[in-house]
């Protein structure tokens, strides 16, 4: 009885956390963003022609980070969610929600930190008008350190509060992920040709 008291315990901390740290996410990128915009006096949204690949992925990851904080905030107010959610009760246990809560820590840390690195460069999406090669600090041992963070963070909400639900937006957001990458990898092909080549032969992708 003491360790189903303590599993609840662990559960309603778990729906809090996730509910908070959403909402925390959220409103930290609101204020960088609207800070940055100030300073620059530009646009730090871009998700490309209307229609495109790229406008369609941005749109794509925009929308299921929102559903994932509106989920994990309705949680709180209505634990009976759960039941559309579909729950992995066979791996709903402590020791895997605890690792979940780390990686998603640890895997905005790590986005956050890129950010800083990338300064007054930093865009969400591609900017064809910021042409600029970061290369330095964490950039010098991946090409994509804050696309991991991003995915870190995905998985780790994922064995926070396994579920269906989870599990989906885990694939979609790797995906989407993905095809940014992607995306972006063949814009700085064309805009730095040599340099970027000599960049992707020297660091790796991911790891």
């Amino acid at each position: 009885m003491d360790f189903l008291h303590n599993f609840d315990q662990l559960e309603q901390v778990i729906r809090y956390f996730l509910a908070f740290f959403y909402t925390f996410v959220a409103v930290f990128y609101i204020f960088l963003i609207s800070k940055k915009q100030s300073q620059c006096g530009a646009s730090l949204i871009h998700m490309g022609h209307r229609f495109s690949l790229h406008w369609w992925n941005h749109l794509t990851f925009r929308m299921f980070r929102i559903v994932i904080w509106a989920v994990c905030v309705l949680r709180v107010f209505f634990p009976e969610t759960d039941n559309v959610l579909m729950m992995l009760t066979s791996i709903n246990i402590p020791i895997i929600n605890y690792v979940g809560v780390l990686l998603l820590v640890l895997g905005f840390s790590l986005t956050v930190y890129c950010n800083f690195i990338l300064n007054n460069t930093w865009r969400s999406g591609i900017d064809e008008q910021q042409t600029t090669l970061i290369t330095s600090a964490v950039y010098a041992k991946s090409r994509n350190p804050a696309y991991i963070g991003v995915a870190a963070s995905q998985f780790g909400f994922f064995l926070a509060m396994p579920s269906v639900f989870s599990l989906a937006c885990l694939v979609i957001g790797v995906s989407a992920l993905r095809i940014q990458i992607s995306l972006e990898e063949d814009f700085l092909n064309k805009v730095h040709q040599q340099e970027y080549t000599k960049y992707k032969q020297k660091v790796p992708r991911y790891f």
